[in-house]
């Protein structure tokens, strides 16, 4: 597995092509305030074992790949009850439309149901910064936007890094930014 794309790169990939690039491909980490604090929220979560509340059962940190789509990773959480399988994403972060936690997600459950043979209808992904949990329902079209994304992220390791982009907000927030220099180099690139 190791040409398997790695679930959470997917994230990278959907939040900028280029610390993607800059993290898979050139394999530069660096941490920041949101980096430190996503680990310390997951220190609850981050140990495999199942737990039973009630009913149903939850499967922590479960490890799962696809064999069709070349990705594997883990996710954090199975809920299983009713005869329903609910993969179950932890982010820092507050509700939003985050379409890099929804094709992670959505690429979990694509590699739950290839393991399991199960149809997955739906999963949860439950933002911290303001306790809720958010349902997303794997239609079709998310499934086929999720295989897209992968397939581009495959891609692109085999090609140049892709320029910065130009979002000011998502690059502060960016654990890379001084090794990205996204303001300066977008700036060279207006004045070249």
């Amino acid at each position: 597995m190791e040409d398997y794309l790695p679930l959470a790169y997917l994230n990278a990939w959907e939040y900028c092509h280029r610390r993607f690039y800059l993290e898979y491909v050139l394999g530069e980490m660096k941490d920041n305030d949101h980096i430190l604090l996503g680990r310390h929220l997951h220190r609850n979560i981050n140990e495999a074992g199942v737990i039973q509340e009630g009913t149903a059962r939850m499967h922590q940190q479960q490890w799962v790949w696809s064999d069709r789509l070349f990705v594997s990773g883990i996710i954090d959480a199975v809920e299983e009850g009713e005869g329903q399988l609910v993969p179950v994403e932890y982010k820092k972060g507050k509700m939003a439309r985050h379409l890099n936690d929804h094709f992670q997600l959505c690429a979990a459950a694509l590699c739950l149901e290839e393991r399991t043979g199960r149809e997955i209808a739906y999963g949860a992904i439950f933002y911290h910064a303001n306790r809720r949990r958010q349902t997303m329902m794997f239609t079709p079209q998310l499934r086929q936007a999720t295989a897209g994304a992968i397939a581009a992220a495959q891609q692109a390791v085999h090609g140049a890094m892709p320029a910065p982009i130009d979002q000011p907000r998502k690059c502060q927030s960016c654990s890379l930014i001084g090794i990205c220099l996204p303001f300066e180099v977008n700036q060279l690139l207006q004045e070249g």
